[in-house]
């Protein structure tokens, strides 16, 4: 039986490479970030190793696979579209699939401050209007992402005691709006699923990679959207908006609620960052953020 999460460590991730690509295994290793479900490790200069640590990560790295070479080529930024793969491993006990990826320079967006990402707020913007883009029947399935806002409200009551007392009323108000807002009806998009901005590389003051395609999936855009208030300060929102208005399908522009409910997703996505404060400190500060963006 496997481990509900594995220790991924450099001799493993070394083992793996030297059984199924032995020409990198002689690369230098470092590790470079452990999330809820991968880890990934420098490879050089240029790769990165990703191994899921558990299983779910694994099936969403089998999305990644799948989708990411369709999508990559007309993303304006780079993404971790595999440029190797790996197998299960039953002789070092590793059993999931793996890659290899280029490696992007920077940091992750959610360690800089807000102020120093509006100059990306237009790329950013753009990248998603690339995204957005009609997909076909067979797209990963999520039921947790890119649904009607009303379908996540369970999760936000579960969720609601994570925020600061202060601001239940508003953040119930707020996801009251997006409730009532127009039902998105238009064709079911292709969706990132999960872009905060510790999902998104920054280096200086330009976006190099977008990362982490796991919860890839189609449907209301709006669910991408709320990432507004997670990333961005009052002007990088107002920049990056204006893009969106502007430019999204093919500058007709999304429906009236579209903002509406894109705020009710920033609830939802803001408690879930208080989840993990021990592990996942990182994303207490995503929240504390956005705390301020949406009711300060």
């Amino acid at each position: 039986m496997v481990a509900a999460d594995l220790d991924v460590t450099i001799d493993l991730a070394r083992s793996l490479l030297a059984e199924q690509h032995p020409d990198l295994a002689d690369r230098p290793l470092r590790l470079v970030a452990n999330g809820w479900d991968n880890v990934m490790l420098r490879l050089g200069d240029d790769l990165a190793l990703r191994l899921p640590r558990r299983e779910i990560g694994a099936r969403l790295m089998r999305n990644e696979h799948r989708v990411l070479p369709l999508l990559a080529p007309r993303l304006p930024v780079a993404v971790p579209a595999p440029v190797r793969t790996g197998e299960p491993s039953a002789a070092l006990g590793y059993p999931w699939p793996w890659g290899v990826v280029r490696w992007a320079d920077g940091v992750a967006a959610a360690t800089v401050p807000a102020a120093r990402r509006t100059p990306w707020a237009e790329h950013l913007a753009r990248v998603l209007v690339a995204l957005h883009r009609p997909a076909p029947a067979d797209a990963p399935e999520n039921t947790f992402r890119g649904v009607p806002v009303a379908e996540r409200s369970a999760s936000l009551e579960e969720r609601i005691p994570l925020l600061p007392e202060r601001y239940h009323a508003r953040a119930r108000e707020l996801w009251a709006e997006a409730v009532a807002a127009p039902v998105y009806d238009d064709a079911p998009v292709w969706l990132h699923g999960d872009p905060h901005p510790a999902n998104l590389v920054a280096d200086g003051d330009r976006l190099s990679a977008v990362i982490d395609f796991g919860d890839v999936t189609s449907g209301d855009p709006a669910s991408d959207l709320g990432m507004a208030w997670l990333t961005f300060d009052a002007a990088g929102r107002e920049r990056f908006r204006a893009v969106i208005d502007a430019e999204a399908r093919d500058g007709r522009g999304w429906d009236a609620g579209i903002w509406r409910r894109a705020q009710g997703w920033a609830v939802l996505f803001t408690s879930i960052c208080f989840a993990y404060p021990d592990t996942h400190p990182i994303m207490v500060r995503v929240g504390e953020h956005a705390v301020e963006q949406l009711f300060a």
